[in-house]
């Protein structure tokens, strides 16, 4: 029996142009500007301070500001950086700029679910406080009352079965009564590889191709009782 539901939002709650052509280049094109202009704050200096470090040797903030624009470039999961992207999003998300994008069937049933006593969690590359401010902010309200909790690549990588264990363990329950969703093929093999029950979904034009895992187009067609 599912208990908890555990998904991602790049590709299954939210699209993935929302993402790539919306937040992306949002925080390319505000960064430079925010770093400088609140690079002593505490909040934001730690996480130059990360990037410094992950670079090594004694960059400048500009040379930082430089690598983290590359790094947006390239779509790495790297912390500092989806820590900053979550600062200048929210920003965004309150000067109206942009709006949370969530797919209709994902709002109905993550609301279905929540009112049926299944608890939701989320678990996604972009930072805790990124995901809060995109529920926080879709065309169907502030969705984060639904939600238990949130995980960020702060427990571990997406593809690494050893960072849905330590969900589990935060979760406090049993593996195979956890549903998993995601796009992402090498995502869902590490989940199902702790015991964890998945789905693949192949949102917009996405080809449903045999991934060793159940696949569905949209959530209606997840069937709890089945899984």
């Amino acid at each position: 029996m599912i208990r908890a539901i555990l998904t991602d939002i790049e590709g299954t709650t939210s699209s993935l142009s929302f993402v790539k052509d919306v937040l992306f280049p949002y925080a390319a094109e505000k960064l430079p500007a925010f770093v400088r202009a609140h690079g002593q704050e505490p909040a934001v200096r730690e996480q130059l301070d990360a990037v410094r470090a992950e670079i090594g040797g004694d960059a400048d903030d500009e040379v930082v500001i430089g690598r983290l624009l590359r790094w947006i470039a390239e779509d790495q999961k790297v912390t500092p950086l989806k820590a900053l992207q979550g600062m200048i999003w929210e920003a965004g998300y309150r000067q109206g700029d942009f709006t949370g994008h969530v797919y209709d069937d994902a709002a109905h049933w993550l609301k279905t679910w929540h009112e049926a006593g299944i608890r939701l969690y989320v678990y996604s590359s972009g930072s805790v406080a990124a995901q809060k401010l995109l529920f926080a902010h879709t065309g169907f309200g502030d969705l984060t009352p639904l939600f238990s909790g949130y995980f960020d690549t702060r427990i571990g990588h997406k593809r690494e079965a050893a960072s849905y264990a330590r969900i589990g363990d935060e979760i406090g329950l049993e593996a195979g009564t956890i549903l998993f969703l995601s796009d992402i093929r090498e995502e869902l093999d590490a989940a199902a590889s702790v015991g964890m029950k998945t789905v693949c979904l192949a949102r917009d034009d996405m080809p449903a191709a045999d991934v060793g895992h159940p696949v569905v187009t949209q959530f209606g067609q997840i069937d709890l009782e089945t899984i």
